[in-house]
Order: structure tokens, then C-alpha cells, then sequence
């Protein structure tokens, strides 16, 4: 059993390369973004995790209110307390073309604090290789000896133009002068050149790369770590590890065989290492599927 903490709010882990970008303009929105998540962090820290806690230890013990839990769920904390690094799934980047396109079911999120999901939200998916990170990762790589020539600096250079410059009051960024605009892209560019040179490093983002199951036991990408999938696919990286943070009840339900407790998480853990990345599209995809795309070859790493 893995001693893992639960995953600490994204405002305790600012991404440093980032600080130079900041501006006092930004002072009292991000200060109000910081102290937001502080107060969500510290309910959660001290009333939702341990009820969560007092109901998930009478599931494993199969005590009265066990199946409500099931029901309603089950805590996505309390299972990664438990399973830790058994929810990890390694995958080649390039077979996770799939994630999760709410749209195609009408925006409808299932809850992100319950591991069990309901619904058809599976069947509906957005492709990643036609996905704006992607596009991004590409554009960077490509125009590297003259970053001005990308689509994200004239964007911006365009904002900041007509007096209106991208801000993020969450990273503590806003992009007031075409110098900004340069070294932010030239961060995510060194970003992607030191995963070409020392391979994918799982604790350098804010977030673990997350995916959920779907009902067919088949690895959907959600909105974590998009950018860093996408730039182990531009480079060609043979694997990376992704962390399942939640799975459809029907395939749940097929895996777990009405076990419960201790026994259907170990379960759930075996099944999750034969789980291959969703490479087709869906019954409800909000999109045309817009087909494969040429990769480049794989960066040489040696």
C-alpha cells in the first residue's frame, strides 16, 4: 500500500519559470486566486477528506452505508490514499490521441472528487492531434529560430495591440510587451527541449497527467498535463506514465465482480495495467474525426 499523499492545490506548486512574467497589475487578482484556493484546500483539508475518510473505511469494512457510498461514487481521494502508484498507467504518448469532449453531452461533467463516473460521457471524444496544445507544441518547435513567426506570439502581439494583453491572475502571468510575449514562449520551447534531452520527469508539472476508463476499460485523456503529453508525442518519447483518475461504474462493475472493500480496489489495480489508450472515435463526438497526422521522427535520446 502506497503512503502517498493526496494531491496538494495547484497554488502550492507555481511553476517558477514563470515568475519574471509577472506584473503588480496582477497583485490583487492573484493574491484573491491564491486565497480562493487556500480556503477550497483547507475545507477539504479539514471537514471534506476526513468525511470522506469516516464513509470510505466503512465501505472497505462492508458496514451500513457502504453500498450509498458505491452509489454516490466513492471518494477519488480515499482510493488514491490506498492505491497510490497502482493507479499508474504507462503508455507510448502517441497512442493517447483521445480525451474526454464534454460538449458532446451537453457540457455535462460528472464530479471531479468521485472516482466512479456515470453516463455516456465516454462517447464522446476530441482528438489530440488536431488539439490546440498539440498545434502549439509544433508551431513552437517549428519556428524556434524565430518565435515571432508563431501563431501564439501574433495572437498576443495582437492583443497587446489593441490594449488588451493575455493575462493568467492564476499563474501570476500577464504578457503588457512583445519582450513577455518572447520569453514566455521561449519557457515552453526550454520546456520541450529539456524533455528531448532528459526524457519526461512526472514531478516537474503542477499536475499528474490524468485520464479516466471508460466503460469499454479503454484510457481517455482529461485537462491535466496537456501540454507535457504534448510534447513527449512532438518528441517521440517511447512511454510516460499517466494516473487514472477515474473510471466509468460499468466497467467498474464488470471488474470488481460485486466484490468491495480492500478486495475490489486490488482488483481494479490489476485490471488498470491492461488498459490501453482509446484510439476511435466516438458515437457522440461533437466533431468530425479529422484523421492521423504524420509524426516527426522520435528525438534521439542518447
Amino acid at each position: 500500500m502506497s503512503s502517498r499523499p493526496f494531491h496538494t492545490s495547484t497554488s502550492d506548486r507555481q511553476e517558477p519559470a514563470f515568475a519574471c512574467l509577472g506584473s503588480e497589475h496582477l497583485r490583487w487578482s492573484t493574491r484573491r486566486v491564491r486565497l480562493q484556493e487556500w480556503v477550497k484546500t483547507s475545507f477539504q483539508q479539514r471537514v471534506g477528506i476526513p468525511v470522506e475518510e469516516f464513509w470510505f473505511k466503512r465501505w472497505l469494512k462492508n458496514q451500513p452505508g457502504a453500498a450509498w457510498l458505491e452509489k454516490a461514487g466513492l471518494p477519488r481521494r480515499s482510493i488514491e490514499k490506498r492505491l497510490g502508484d497502482r493507479l499508474i498507467v504507462h503508455i507510448n504518448p502517441r497512442d493517447m490521441i483521445r480525451d474526454v469532449n464534454f460538449k458532446g453531452v451537453g457540457g455535462k461533467r460528472p464530479s471531479s472528487s468521485r472516482f466512479l463516473w456515470d453516463g455516456e460521457w465516454d462517447e464522446s471524444r476530441g482528438d489530440l492531434r488536431h488539439g490546440s496544445r498539440y498545434e502549439f507544441i509544433t508551431d513552437l518547435d517549428e519556428h524556434r529560430d524565430d518565435l515571432r513567426r508563431t501563431q501564439r506570439f501574433q495572437k498576443h502581439a495582437r492583443q497587446l495591440k489593441a490594449g488588451t494583453p493575455w493575462a493568467s491572475a492564476h499563474e501570476g502571468i500577464l504578457l503588457d510587451s512583445e519582450e513577455k510575449i518572447l520569453a514566455y514562449l521561449k519557457i515552453y520551447l526550454d520546456f520541450l527541449d529539456d524533455m528531448a534531452q532528459d526524457g519526461f520527469d512526472a514531478d516537474r508539472g503542477k499536475d499528474a497527467l490524468g485520464v479516466v476508463v471508460t466503460r469499454e476499460g479503454r484510457l481517455l485523456k482529461v485537462n491535466r498535463g496537456l501540454h507535457r503529453l504534448a510534447m513527449a508525442q512532438r518528441i517521440g518519447l517511447p512511454s510516460i506514465p499517466v494516473e487514472v483518475r477515474a473510471v466509468h461504474r460499468q466497467w467498474w462493475e464488470s471488474v470488481t465482480a460485486n466484490t468491495t472493500g480492500q478486495t475490489a480496489l486490488d482488483r481494479l489495480a490489476k485490471a488498470l495495467e491492461r488498459c490501453p489508450p482509446e484510439q476511435r472515435a466516438g458515437r457522440l463526438d461533437p466533431v468530425t474525426d479529422q484523421g492521423p497526422i504524420k509524426w516527426p521522427a522520435p528525438v534521439d535520446q542518447n
